[in-house]
């Protein structure tokens, strides 16, 4: 199948549905080529694949689809000069389909690879008349009629209406039958001109047959009883053979019988011997089989030689003489080069003087050589061409991508639409907003270079920015340290506090990673995170940003600028967002914030996982529950059984913390209550200690500060320690 009529398909796709629909199509059809090349051949599937996947995308049924693809191929057709072939095929719609099989014979010489559809008429009146529809192809019926309705309207002013009346498919050939009803007085008014004519010429058999050299004349039963005088030279033997022992049909698509040619006066036939022409007079025979046919229909012919010869393709007018109560094929032979001339044996003065047989030889070589250097130049541009779109898609892409980055893609699709960036902006009734900086921004800016600023903040910022992907949350903005997430807009969710809460804990479980150029240590950051409703959208029209707006915004940075280092801050309302899920939040109290007067406010700990039934000893844990069998296995391998921490060094850590530092500034409170349902213990506490003497502590200390609160439930003992280590992280 060539290019010429997906172009027309996906002109007529876009025309009608638009550009992104065409995409979706093409991606639906799993097409790779971006454009499609008028005289390239494709695969038979394109057209009938890119019709199931319009049929998805639109909603329209395929039979539709390929009735409306028919119809816009004719108008395509203008753009590449074919409609004044039409225009020119018959002077009536009557003309124009019996006319139709041949005019496929137009479009060889651009398209030499063509297989085209066979047409012919039956049982015509001044209704109608029968069209026959052969094709090798599968599912064009639809596509066919679209055609034939849309040709009647454009060219002739005709409605045509079409019923199937038959369908008949078998492996290799479809073949179709259609009823068409339109006006067709023109077929009367013929039949009334041809009675008319009675005079006629006498004309000497002699002189008729040396006007067609390659003529055949054969009885009813098939059997040649003459031949003209340039077949005689070089087939002689095939005189009073049978037609189907000698030739097979390879147009139109008919069993090669005495009452399919009567059928058929109408359309040119084309004969393929099936034996190779040589030039030698002393013909091996060969054996039939070397093609493909099926009741003397040609499926497919070899291009190469037998040895040195080639298959003699004559093409001409079957007709039938009343006198002589046989048929005369009336043809010519159709050579591909002069070598193929020469090699089958045939000369210039073997050829009709009468017609342009001897020209079309001679001239065709030197159009062939011009044609085909015009036609790689043209595929070479193609490809080049192809080559430019694939890069375009990439680039394409890659804007795509960028834009996403900066605005949600639900909104930018609407704003590719056309649609106002101010219709963009709506309520949201509930989200959950985050802000985070780091801890001593601008100390740590005085004392290193501005590279290393921005190289310490681009390595933040990519972690912070996989973090976002990862939990589903909307990165708004950075400015300088601050770096700005939500949840619940532009998409909306019930989750937006546990996604953003989640995000929090892992950027401080990140920083770890992150070092401060200016000290060495471990960068700080504050975050502070408040639910409520907002108004989001694009504002401006000079650099588009997704901007929220309302006092949600306000406050959850108020909760940033009033949180601690490496804590979480989060106000009541984010605190309630969370009391479905298992997380540690730890009261703050009340406190005075800018612009909001007193809040009471919280800190989030952690979150509890609650399908785990272990958990380390510093966060509280059954040691008695490790499984016996992890115990087996390691002592098996030469291993011993690890603890974190043991229960002697838990009564030496005990003791130490009695006698080496009874100055500590560290006091806590522990509260602790098991919950049986979940087996999850629960701590809540006052946690007052800094970060600077837990720090000095556990560098004295490998396993850590341990303030434990051990108490007899039934057998059980559990312990808890105020922070974990690196040992339980990695657990």
């Amino acid at each position: 199948m060539y290019g010429l009529l997906i172009e027309s398909i996906v002109h007529h796709i876009r025309q009608t549905y638009g550009e992104n629909a065409w995409l979706e199509i093409r991606k639906a059809a799993n097409l790779q080529q971006m454009s499609f090349s008028t005289h390239e051949r494709y695969s038979e599937r394109t057209i009938p694949n890119i019709a199931e996947a319009a049929s998805q995308i639109t909603g329209t049924p395929v039979d539709d689809i390929m009735d409306a693809f028919g119809v816009a191929f004719v108008t395509f057709m203008s753009q590449y000069g074919y409609d004044k072939i039409l225009k020119v095929l018959g002077r009536h719609m009557r003309d124009f389909l019996n006319g139709l099989d041949n005019l496929h014979e137009y479009l060889r010489f651009s398209y030499s690879k063509l297989r085209p559809p066979s047409f012919f008429v039956q049982h015509e009146s001044k209704t109608g008349l029968l069209l026959h529809y052969r094709s090798r192809r599968k599912g064009y019926l639809h596509y066919v009629k679209g055609q034939i309705r849309q040709v009647g309207k454009t060219f002739y002013n005709t409605d045509v209406k079409i019923d199937v009346i038959s369908e008949d498919t078998t492996d290799t050939l479809t073949h179709v039958v259609f009823k068409l009803y339109f006006d067709n007085t023109a077929y009367k008014e013929e039949t009334k001109n041809s009675e008319q004519i009675s005079d006629s010429l006498p004309l000497k058999s002699e002189v008729f047959f040396d006007l067609f050299p390659f003529h055949i004349v054969f009885n009813k039963e098939m059997v040649i009883r003459h031949i003209g005088c340039g077949l005689q030279a070089i087939m002689p033997q095939i005189f009073e053979d049978r037609m189907t022992d000698t030739f097979m049909v390879t147009r139109p698509l008919v069993n090669f019988t005495w009452k399919n040619i009567l059928a058929h006066t109408n359309n040119v036939f084309e004969l393929v011997s099936l034996l190779p022409v040589r030039r030698e007079n002393d013909i091996q025979s060969q054996e039939p089989d070397k093609r493909n046919f099926l009741d003397g229909i040609l499926v497919h012919v070899r291009p190469e030689s037998d040895v040195d010869g080639y298959p003699l393709h004559l093409k001409g007018q079957m007709m039938y003489m009343h006198e002589w109560d046989n048929i005369i094929f009336l043809g010519t032979p159709v050579m591909e080069s002069l070598d193929v001339m020469f090699r089958t044996g045939l000369y210039i003065n073997d050829l009709s003087m009468h017609d342009s047989s001897r020209d079309l030889v001679l001239a065709g070589t030197q159009q062939s050589a011009e044609l085909k250097l015009a036609l790689d130049q043209e595929q070479r541009k193609s490809r080049i061409l192809e080559e430019s779109m694939v890069k375009l898609d990439l680039e394409m892409k890659r804007t795509d991508s960028l834009l996403y980055q900066m605005i949600p893609k639900s909104v930018a699709d609407r704003l590719r639409r056309g649609e106002p960036a101010i219709t963009t902006c709506e309520v949201f009734d509930n989200v959950t907003i985050l802000f985070s900086d780091v801890v001593g921004f601008t100390s740590i800016c005085s004392q290193i270079s501005p590279m290393e600023v921005v190289s310490m903040l681009n390595a933040m910022y990519t972690k912070f920015d996989k973090l976002s992907e990862s939990h589903g949350v909307y990165k708004v903005e950075t400015i300088g340290d601050a770096y700005m997430v939500v949840s619940g807009a532009p998409e909306m969710t019930k989750y937006h506090g546990r996604h953003t809460c989640d995000m929090a804990l892992d950027m401080l479980d990140t920083m770890q990673d992150l070092h401060d150029p200016s000290t060495g240590g471990t960068m700080k950051i504050r975050i502070g995170i408040h639910s409520g409703n907002t108004v989001a959208g694009v504002v401006g029209i000079k650099m588009p940003r997704y901007c929220l707006f309302g006092d949600t915004v306000n406050t959850a940075s108020r909760m940033e600028t009033n949180g601690e280092a490496m804590k979480i801050h989060i106000s009541e309302t984010t605190k309630q967002e969370l009391e479905e899920h298992k997380y540690i939040t730890q009261e703050r109290g009340t406190i005075t914030v800018k612009g909001k007067g007193t809040m009471k406010t919280y800190w989030l700990i952690r979150k509890v996982d609650s399908d785990e039934n272990y958990f380390c000893p510093f966060s509280g844990i059954e040691l008695e529950d490790f499984s016996k069998q992890n115990e087996d296995d390691l002592q098996k391998n030469g291993g011993n059984f690890y603890s974190p921490v043991s229960f002697d060094d838990i009564k030496k850590s005990h003791n130490n913390l009695q006698t080496s530092a009874p100055t500590s500034p560290i006091k806590k409170t522990v509260n602790m209550f098991y919950d049986k349902q979940t087996n999850v213990e629960v701590v809540n506490g006052n946690l007052d200690y800094g970060l600077e003497t837990r720090g000095s502590v556990v560098k004295d200390k490998e396993f850590g500060i341990i303030r434990n609160s051990i108490f007899n439930n039934e057998n059980t003992q559990r312990i808890s320690r105020g922070h974990r280590s690196q040992t339980c992280v990695l657990l």
